[in-house]
């Protein structure tokens, strides 16, 4: 089914001897989408890993890291955290955390200590929970960290004020291109419909603010806040919405890159 709630999802520890992060995932064919989880000052460890990470939280602020940047993030900033770069996200003191977590799926969703050198696998779940339980990482790989630190780009991107910013007179479609995937806001006050054939490339879209009349394949919905829409590659779709109900949500999508990557994981692309 295309639509989804993350209420509907179990929570699981994605990383427990890095970060008290819990979070629904919901697995695309190139993307995880996660709902990330975090009681308010608590949070990960630095770390890093292969896969391109966007963030935009949706509830309560993060005290973020990503290299040696250190900031503050509200609702509404979207952050953009490259392939091995260090970061590390934590709830602010005052209050809960949960922001939209997306990684695309050149590696798991496990990554390794800031200090750590990377393993030939992706660890699992599973196995971060091992090392919770004995206290022993033993397949902990020898050798240098790959986590860059230096030399690394502003990351952060103030979209909105707040979630519940007013909209303006104007239509606002933006997209922000990562290296495999990309996060766009959609802000329609006046209307809106969109018709496509065949999506071009995976797409999620969560529902911030209003309602959609929206079709995936040969499946309808009106989907209102909170609701998950996922677009497989290749699938039609058409959405239209309402100058009465002004609509506003966030949507990710990989790229071509990602998808040969994934497609074709003998590739030389890097």
């Amino acid at each position: 089914m295309p639509f989804h709630r993350f209420e509907e999802y179990e929570n699981v520890l994605l990383t427990p001897h890095l970060s008290t992060a819990e979070a629904p995932i919901i697995e695309g064919q190139y993307l995880y989408y996660c709902l990330n989880q975090k009681r308010a000052g608590t949070g990960s460890e630095l770390h890093y890993h292969p896969n391109e990470l966007l963030i935009f939280p949706v509830l309560g602020k993060i005290n973020a890291v990503v290299g040696k940047d250190r900031r503050v993030v509200e609702q509404g900033t979207f952050v953009l955290v490259p392939p091995n770069a260090r970061h590390s996200m934590k709830a602010t003191e005052d209050g809960p955390l949960a922001y939209l977590y997306v990684k695309d799926q050149t590696w798991g969703v496990v990554g390794v200590a800031e200090d750590e050198a990377l393993p030939d696998e992706a660890p699992t779940m599973e196995y971060s929970q091992q090392i919770v339980d004995t206290g022993k990482h033993e397949k902990k790989k020898e050798g240098d960290s790959q986590a860059i630190i230096e030399g690394i780009p502003d990351c952060y991107y103030k979209l909105l004020a707040s979630l519940d910013t007013p909209f303006k007179a104007g239509t606002s479609i933006t997209w922000i291109e990562g290296m495999r995937s990309a996060f766009g806001l959609y802000e329609l006050p006046n209307g809106y419909e969109e018709n496509c054939k065949s999506s071009e490339n995976e797409q999620f879209y969560y529902v911030l603010q209003g309602s959609i009349d929206f079709t995936v394949g040969n499946s309808s919905k009106d989907v209102t806040a909170g609701d998950i829409i996922e677009i497989p590659k290749g699938s039609p779709y058409k959405f239209t919405t309402t100058r009465e109900d002004p609509v506003r949500f966030a949507a990710v999508r990989s790229n071509s890159l990602l998808e040969n990557l994934i497609d074709n994981p003998n590739s030389q692309i890097a």
